[in-house]
């Protein structure tokens, strides 16, 4: 009957159709149904396409803007790279000056050990920014930890400055990490959000750790169960004395 509606059946196969057309009232009925609907839609007046809003194509995300995270992405990467390699240059004594900022001694730590927690910190950043730029997520989580130790170094370093206890270069050279966290800042956007599946690297990245809660279990009904009846106590008594 279908192939019917559609034009397709084999004249061999209308007879046999036809006899249990003819047996079969809810099958009529069906067939009635089905061509009604079938009618209408061949002759129903098509609509014409709907317009397409510009404000909807404005807000829709082009290859323009995927080609801007692109380009943020791998100014990031470059800017890690630098950072690392200047804390690794630290970390060789190349430029050592003995006396950052011109601390001497602080908490204990001298002139050299603050050479090295300063050249540990620009190896982290180097790396973080790095990872940051190979990886497709908005970096949100970084931004309120690299907000205040991008102000505290600017404060301390316009301080030193002033007072003349740090040099140029020095100053320029934090220009790395300013610059990381413009474009941190800018990766950041909702803009920059990824819409397409995410890749088997952040897939695998996930933790391996799941949250499982089993069912609770609907308690089994009480059983019925059959106790033997015994006579009372004043009962037994009783027939004790009797006897």
């Amino acid at each position: 009957m279908s192939a019917r509606l559609d034009g397709e059946d084999q004249p061999g196969e209308r007879a046999g159709a036809d006899r249990h057309l003819a047996g079969c009232a809810e099958c009529r009925i069906w067939l009635d149904r089905a061509t009604a609907l079938n009618r209408l839609a061949r002759t129903s007046v098509v609509p014409p396409p709907m317009a397409v809003d510009e404000d909807l194509l404005a807000a829709a995300p082009g290859p323009g803007r995927a080609r801007l995270a692109g380009t943020l992405r791998i100014a990031l990467g470059v800017v890690g790279v630098a950072q690392f390699l200047l804390g690794a240059a630290q970390i060789a004594g190349i430029g050592d000056t003995g006396h950052p900022h011109g601390l001497d001694v602080v908490l204990g730590g001298g002139p050299n050990h603050l050479w090295h927690e300063s050249a540990a910190w620009n190896v982290a950043l180097g790396a973080g920014f790095t990872w940051i730029a190979i990886r497709r997520t908005r970096p949100v989580g970084l931004v309120p930890t690299l907000t205040a130790f991008v102000a505290v170094l600017t404060l301390l370093s316009t301080n030193d400055a002033i007072a003349g206890r740090v040099d140029l270069g020095r100053i320029l050279s934090h220009g790395l990490i300013l610059a990381g966290y413009l474009l941190i800042l800018g990766l950041s956007r909702p803009t920059f959000e990824s819409d397409g599946p995410p890749t088997w690297q952040e897939r695998r990245s996930g933790s391996a750790w799941r949250a499982t809660f089993e069912e609770d279990e609907v308690p089994a009904p009480p059983r019925l169960r059959l106790v033997r009846s015994r006579p009372r106590t004043a009962q037994a008594r009783s027939h004790r004395r009797a006897a």
